[in-house]
């Protein structure tokens, strides 16, 4: 699978500052490991006149298989032979745009510390992909490339040279030509590539949704094929093709309006709609969560007690979690957690970010330290009051993250709910539920013990006389324990 980039210069503007836009230097060849092969940056030619930058994807065919859990080509169940017997490791498609996306990540989204003149210069550009799967023939890859501002070479691959009269195979040789900056048309590439293939090699989740918003940002929305361009980038799902389409007519019509979407889609005033419904306490505690974990600059977090995965779900929305585990000791809630995450058609770079594990947190765990960051939420109450020091030492004894997150019902608040007897706990598992002052006891001894600082917030609706139906404590390492902590660690 092949890709070039060519472009011309002159002594005062060398073609050569492609090196600078790519990120690559062109006196040397790189390798860069990805999940299907390795990807190969090399310069077949670099001088001030002329430079040439190419991409060769050589795909490792066992781990496509392996990837794709036996599927054949198109995702069908009875392409046995599919698997192994086709063009994946030689025409460009999905694989080539994610290897694109990977390899010149900073030359998508115009940025050049080196030289940062150079991004927004337009430049004359050629780029050649020697085979292309164009479901739709040369005409619709002029129909794709040509309103984007490229001249369109494509040459229709024979199905067999010796056998003219057999006819042209499903490829297409192309050229393109045009003065564009390298953002645009690497973000042109990554789009229209699978589009054209009319095929992804992997699971489409919503996520697909917003890369395809921000690779199409500045000429998706007017392109005259914006509709064939979207329902294809998604797999021809329905219910993401309409919500893309949704938000390409906002970015329209704010452009026509020449304003903001956000002003576009702000239209109601929400503090007049009477009929709104209130946000439940689940959604509260998880955004308050959430919103914790960013101000502690976590990156790799724990949900310990992870039950159905809907925290899980939340963090990776956000890509700054880096890595986010889920622990429970029910097997049947993990197996829950995993069809509610969709683990086994979620898209590549999404899969690395999480994992789940059953694991007992009344014993320590040699896999649950060095992390940034962990959440017990709504956790210690289902623990009976004899073993909850066996908690305590299990997450801040022996796997010290920095930062550690606990929710528990606020007792006092029960009162609050019409519908709970009186003298009942909020769930038949609740082996306790503390009052404010229970709860902020429990927490300043365990800080105490283990060299934590600790702050109180509530979650929830705070009420004058029985306080917050939710209470949540905010454990983070102090600086002596830190700093022991290094020192226990060098040595």
């Amino acid at each position: 699978m092949f890709l070039t980039i060519s472009t011309t210069g002159t002594p005062e503007r060398p073609a050569t500052d492609l090196g600078f836009l790519l990120h690559k230097h062109p006196e040397k060849s790189q390798a860069f490991s990805t999940s299907y092969g390795t990807a190969h940056v090399l310069y077949p030619e670099a001088s001030a006149e002329r430079c040439t930058a190419a991409l060769l994807l050589e795909v490792d065919a066992v781990a496509l298989v392996r990837r794709g859990k036996g599927k054949g080509r198109g995702g069908a169940p009875d392409a046995a032979l599919a698997q192994y017997v086709n063009d994946r490791p030689y025409a460009a498609s999905s694989l080539l745009a994610v290897a694109l996306s990977g390899v010149f990540s900073s030359a998508m989204k115009g940025t050049c510390h080196a030289k940062p003149e150079l991004p927004e210069q337009a430049r004359p550009l050629r780029i050649e992909v020697p085979a292309l799967p164009a479901r739709g023939g040369a005409e619709l890859v002029r129909g794709l490339f040509e309103p984007l501002g490229w001249t369109v070479t494509a040459q229709p691959v024979a199905l067999d040279a010796e056998f003219p009269e057999w006819g042209d195979a499903r490829y297409v040789s192309l050229v393109l030509e045009g003065d564009l900056r390298l953002a645009e048309a690497l973000r042109h590439l990554y789009v229209l590539l699978p589009v054209l293939d009319d095929a992804k090699h992997y699971w489409v989740a919503t996520d697909e949704v917003d890369k395809l918003l921000r690779a199409g940002e500045g000429w998706l929305p007017e392109h005259p094929e914006h509709k064939l361009i979207t329902s294809r980038y998604l797999s021809r799902r329905w219910s993401l093709t309409r919500q893309a389409m949704e938000r390409l007519e906002l970015v329209r019509l704010a452009e026509a309006d020449d304003s903001e979407v956000e002003e576009i889609d702000n239209a109601v005033d929400e503090t007049q709609d009477t009929d709104e419904k209130p946000v439940p306490l689940a959604v509260r505690r998880r955004d308050a969560i959430v919103e914790a974990l960013r101000a502690a600059g976590a990156g790799r977090v724990l949900d310990l007690g992870c039950g159905q995965g809907q925290l899980v779900q939340e963090l990776l929305k956000d890509t700054r979690f880096t890595e986010i585990v889920g622990v429970d000791v029910s097997m049947r809630a993990l197996t829950i957690a995993s069809r509610r995450l969709k683990l086994e058609r979620m898209g590549e770079r999404r899969a690395e970010r999480v994992k789940l594990m059953q694991g007992s947190l009344a014993y320590t765990d040699k896999r649950l330290k060095g992390y940034d960051a962990a959440v017990l939420s709504e956790v210690i109450e289902h623990v009976d009051l004899p073993r909850l020091s066996a908690l305590e030492y299990a997450v801040f004894g022996s796997a010290r993250p920095r930062t550690v997150l606990v929710t528990t019902p606020n007792v006092e608040y029960n009162v609050r709910w019409e519908t709970l007897p009186a003298g009942h706990t909020r769930h038949g598992d609740h082996r306790f539920e503390w009052t404010r002052e229970e709860f902020r006891t429990w927490a300043r001894a365990v800080a105490e013990r283990h060299g934590y600082d600790v702050e109180f917030a509530p979650v929830g609706p705070e009420d004058p006389e029985v306080g917050p139906p939710t209470q949540m404590a905010t454990f983070s390492m102090n600086t002596a324990t830190r700093k022991a902590a290094k020192e226990e660690k060098a040595a």
